[in-house]
């Protein structure tokens, strides 16, 4: 440059100066739409369970702080055979319902996704229990299971069985009709999510296998199942968390019976707090109930993740 001295452009300046005040402004813009969900989630979410921690370590009834008793609702928890019998009948429950919720609304969406008539019918036949609310649900299927003239019972002596089933009052079946309710109940979520993921696989995979002569099996097993694999971790972690948080269709159908078989540890953390009057114990119980929950979605991304590399 033979020591010329390089001014900078000033239309460069000032392009650099609106385009940093412009960032600047975005920043400030996104904050404030995001500030009002910081604030519910502060509100709602962060400080209940902080105070709720504080709680759990207070013999605390319905009327209000009673004593600091520091972790002897814990220890109590720990030692309660109840609590972990309502637990064992929740991860009963998540074992026997995870592989239908996740395998039946696979099958739903891949009928749905054919081309055939009908199909935007069917998927809101399949999808429209998913709205109702639990009440709604529980009191259709109450009808649903009843004995002597219930709809089951009937359409099954319709068909040949003459034994009457009694769904509600026997504990296998009691489980096999929460399983059923919850299935009919929120099936249609997990299809959607199916139905997004089949969607999303280029037609032009299954137009190749078709000119290499792959019949249905095989383009399902080769190129449906493998495209669909990420969706069926997912699926499987929020089904597990979702089931082993269940409680009001148990308690709305069966109110935990016969003999508390189908009693779940929601259920138990609510009637300790509510009906035995010792809120300390019940929150001491979810929180143990929490850290459980905790343990166990690492564990399911540990695995996935393993499994994934």
């Amino acid at each position: 440059m033979n020591g010329a001295m390089i001014t900078a452009d000033p239309k460069s300046t000032r392009k650099a100066r609106t385009r940093r005040k412009l960032n600047k402004y975005n920043e400030w813009l996104g904050s404030a739409f995001i500030a009002p969900y910081f604030v519910f989630f502060i509100t709602f979410s962060l400080v209940p369970i902080f105070y709720g921690l504080w709680v759990s370590f207070h013999k605390w009834t319905l009327v209000g702080k009673v004593s600091f008793v520091g972790l002897e609702n814990y220890i109590y928890a720990v030692k309660d055979v109840d609590f972990w019998l309502s637990l064992w009948h929740t991860t009963l429950f998540v074992l026997i319902s995870t592989p239908v919720l996740v395998l039946v609304p696979f099958l739903l969406a891949l009928i749905i996704d054919q081309k055939m008539k009908g199909r935007t019918l069917l998927r809101t036949v399949f999808f429209t229990p998913n709205i109702l609310s639990v009440s709604v649900v529980s009191s259709v299927w109450i009808f649903v299971l009843k004995p002597y003239n219930g709809l089951l019972n009937n359409i099954l002596h319709t068909i040949g069985v003459e034994k009457e089933l009694f769904w509600l009052s026997e504990p296998g079946l009691a489980w096999i009709s929460i399983v059923m309710i919850t299935l009919w109940w929120t099936e249609g979520f997990n299809m959607m999510i199916y139905l997004a993921g089949l969607q999303d696989i280029p037609a032009e995979h299954y137009e190749a296998a078709t000119i290499d002569g792959a019949g249905a099996w095989q383009k399902l097993r080769f190129i449906t199942l493998p495209a669909m694999k990420g969706i069926f971790i997912l699926i499987t972690v929020l089904q597990v968390i979702a089931s082993f948080k269940i409680f009001g269709q148990v308690w709305l159908v069966t109110r935990g019976g016969p003999g508390n078989q189908t009693r779940t540890i929601i259920q138990y953390i609510y009637e300790t707090g509510f009906s035995a009057n010792d809120l300390g114990r019940a929150t001491a119980m979810s929180f143990i109930f929490f850290l459980i929950l905790i343990t166990l979605s690492f564990l399911q991304f540990k695995f996935f993740s393993g499994k994934k590399g």
